[in-house]
């Protein structure tokens, strides 16, 4: 489906590394941004930087149903949306067995729950337009398990089954439900030992900026998916079709992983 054009955005996660930099690729390209974020401060200075008159910024914690009506009410108040990205996401490298019970029920409201709830939220507005998108980003971990990502993967499988499920659900209607899939990103969102990992193991790193220009490419596409790096789109197939040889592969790997893994 092709891009709506002017878009009239909201995106969550705006301050992070991948959602700073989706913000102002589309900013020159959209009739407004509506930006979500938890700091309020960083919101602000982005919100200064894009253009005050046409970005606007709601401030809080997408799991809590008041922020996801305060958004809606937002960009109803703009005459509608008719691109939804949720972006906002959180993560935890750690070893399952005593990973706090508490961060991995956050780790599923944050990735999976909230989007999904304000995506329903968001839908009346969406169904009004001759054409709209949702688009969740998603990670390359949606499709493969690695180790000392348990919940983690688990929230974004979730959240491409979800994206999925809907798109057929919708598929008589103007929204379009798409899935965009990073592979491992230079940003804040990952700590200290999970950056030290992905060394060791020779894994790829992507700039946000590159992330970003990816998400352009497949926003103005029709494909409903997009997995980021050729050797990582080989290991999902791998995966799907052969998962006990990714099953070797990461047994290989445990002895780094385990060496970084908090426990």
């Amino acid at each position: 489906m092709p891009e709506p054009s002017p878009s009239r955005v909201v995106l969550t996660g705006a301050t992070g590394g991948i959602g700073r930099a989706i913000a102002r690729l589309l900013s020159p390209r959209s009739e407004w941004l509506l930006l979500a974020g938890r700091d309020r401060s960083e919101l602000e200075a982005l919100q200064q930087e894009l253009g005050a008159a046409r970005t606007h910024i709601v401030c809080g914690d997408l799991c809590t149903a008041s922020v996801r009506e305060e958004l809606c009410a937002a960009a109803r108040a703009q005459g509608g949306a008719n691109l939804l990205v949720n972006n906002a996401g959180c993560g935890d490298f750690h070893a399952f067995p005593t990973q706090p019970e508490e961060r991995i029920r956050q780790l599923l409201e944050t990735n999976l729950l909230a989007p999904m709830l304000l995506t329903r939220a968001m839908l009346p507005q969406l169904l009004e337009q001759p054409a709209a998108q949702v688009i969740s980003i998603g990670s390359i971990f949606g499709y493969i398990g690695f180790p000392g990502f348990a919940a983690y993967c688990a929230g974004k499988a979730g959240l491409r089954g979800f994206s999925q499920s809907l798109r057929r659900e919708l598929a008589d209607t103007g929204v379009a439900v798409r899935y965009f899939a990073p592979r491992a990103t230079r940003t804040p969102f990952n700590a200290d030992a999970v950056t030290a990992m992905n060394r060791e193991l020779g894994n790829a790193e992507d700039l946000p900026e590159e992330v970003a220009r990816a998400f352009l490419a497949f926003l103005a596409g029709s494909d409903w998916e997009r997995k980021l790096g050729a050797k990582e789109r080989f290991f999902v197939l791998l995966n799907q079709l052969f998962p006990s040889v990714p099953d070797t592969a990461i047994a290989g790997q445990l002895p780094i992983i385990r060496k970084h893994l908090p426990r």
